[in-house]
């Protein structure tokens, strides 16, 4: 799990940035200015930093002017201040993204993914394995006792994200923000039918697995989840 460390004096945006990351899975700690990060600094350093520009005492673009003569941590800027010139003094001096306020918690945790994706370390993707149903991510394929599925880009992506949290429910907004994206505006409706469309699928392969209805809320997988590295051809 990564770490972020958020700054920012506004206790309310703090804590939605908090809550919308740790939902994804990120461990969070929030500070109110740049003198109690530095505190922080001393015992451990995080993932990523996310920065408000304009705070007490020293700023965001002073801090990063300082953390990037000895790190690479990524950070991401959110500001009130929406001038172009901001935005390219963030980047500037070595930030990795620049989001205005007000702006949707949905799209900063996709920026976050993006950051992350871009500056760590790629490390080998495991295939995923559920009964005989086999997903190898690299390759984007799945099998079924060998056989290869057919399966959508989106039916991929869906099957992908249920079978790396196997325990874990999922509603219909949070597979319409994580499969379709989160600037999609469709209705729920969409999974509903991708559902029925993967399910029919795995049905005919011949597959142990298959994705439950959980009434009321949303989908999960159903099945026990086996991981192993990758390894050769299929």
């Amino acid at each position: 799990m990564q770490t972020v460390y958020v700054v920012d004096d506004e206790e309310n945006i703090c804590q939605l940035i908090r809550r919308y990351l740790q939902n994804e899975g990120y461990v969070v700690e929030c500070f109110s200015s740049i003198e109690a990060l530095k505190e922080r600094l001393l015992v451990s350093y995080p993932d990523m930093f996310i920065l408000d520009i304009m705070l007490p005492g020293e700023d965001g673009l002073e801090f990063c002017k300082d953390i990037r003569r000895h790190s690479k941590v990524p950070v991401i800027f959110i500001s009130a201040r929406r001038q172009a010139l901001d935005r390219i003094a963030g980047l500037d001096i070595g930030g990795d993204d620049y989001l205005a306020k007000p702006f949707s918690p949905r799209e900063l945790v996709a920026r976050v993914r993006s950051v992350f994706r871009r500056t760590l370390p790629q490390e080998p993707m495991p295939c995923r394995e559920n009964g005989n149903l086999k997903l190898y991510p690299a390759d984007r394929l799945v099998t079924v006792n060998g056989n290869l599925l057919e399966a959508t880009t989106r039916e991929f992506d869906l099957l992908s994200l249920l079978l790396q949290h196997p325990q874990r429910t999922f509603n219909r907004q949070e597979l319409l923000d994580r499969v379709w994206g989160y600037d999609y505006e469709g209705s729920e409706r969409a999974v509903d039918d991708l559902v029925k469309r993967l399910r029919k699928k795995l049905k005919a392969a011949g597959s142990s697995t298959t994705v439950k209805t959980i009434w009321g809320y949303g989908y999960r997988l159903d099945g026990q989840i086996k991981k192993h590295l990758r390894q050769g051809t299929i």
